[in-house]
């Protein structure tokens, strides 16, 4: 778990005449146990400050301190791609991001893999896999790391909804079961706030408009009454500030 406090962050891109504001005055505070949902228009910054919390991009004004009992926080990343090395096996593929290769390691990497259902993979290469079934090799390999906080950017959006619905029941389980901070992107509202605590509303200019809690149980069901009642205050937000609704 990490706490991520964020001051005053401001990102602006090209000059003059070109110049894009993606991120305007945004201050955040939140850690622990928690899984934190950014959504928004296309174009509102949410993947700008996935990326200047991982480090990815630097900021143009503000800071950003992410800290695990008082020291720098472990982070890993799980991209809209899975990203792997075709030419790797899929344990290879976990190892290569490990500090060492040893007995213990192999191991914890061969837990993960089994905890998205691959754990017969170990030995296939990526070529063999299905899409799916590469994005969940990417989530098993980030966890694998056992960062402190957990950066997701639209990790599901290539999937089609079967898998994606399968993928984010193992990603909840996995992250009641590791206790992790995780931030992740999403342009839809229904996948937010299935998987959510909080909700981080963005508007045009990469302005922070609202941050919805979600205090309903575990697990979620889209179909349940009270899911849909709290999708629908998210919708009314993006209404109140002009936003176009995501999907």
């Amino acid at each position: 778990m990490a706490d991520i406090l964020v001051q005053n962050l401001h990102k602006e891109f090209g000059a003059g005449a070109d110049k894009v504001v993606a991120l305007d005055d945004v201050s955040l505070d939140f850690g622990g146990h928690v899984f934190v949902s950014v959504v928004g228009a296309s174009g509102c910054g949410k993947s700008t400050l996935l990326n200047i919390l991982s480090g990815i991009e630097t900021p143009t004004n503000g800071t950003v301190s992410i800290t695990q009992d008082g020291r720098p926080a472990r982070a890993g990343y799980v991209f809209q791609a899975a990203r792997l090395l075709p030419w790797r096996t899929v344990l290879d593929n976990l190892l290569f991001v490990q500090d060492d290769r040893s007995a213990q390691t192999r191991e914890r990497c061969q837990r993960y893999l089994e905890m998205v259902q691959l754990g017969d993979k170990a030995k296939k290469f990526p070529g063999e896999l299905s899409g799916g079934m590469q994005q969940r090799v990417g989530i098993a390999r980030a966890f694998s790391t056992e960062p402190d906080v957990l950066f997701m950017d639209e990790p599901f959006s290539h999937l089609d909804a079967i898998t994606a619905r399968v993928l984010r029941a193992e990603l909840h389980a996995m992250w009641q079961a590791t206790g992790k901070t995780v931030v992740f992107v999403t342009h839809d509202v229904g996948e937010a706030v299935e998987l959510s605590n909080r909700i981080l509303v963005f508007a045009k200019g990469g302005r922070l408009a609202e941050d919805v809690p979600v205090d309903l149980p575990f697990p979620r069901d889209v179909s349940d009454s009270d899911v849909a009642l709290a999708k629908a205050d998210v919708f009314r937000t993006f209404e109140r500030i002009g936003a176009l609704n995501p999907a």
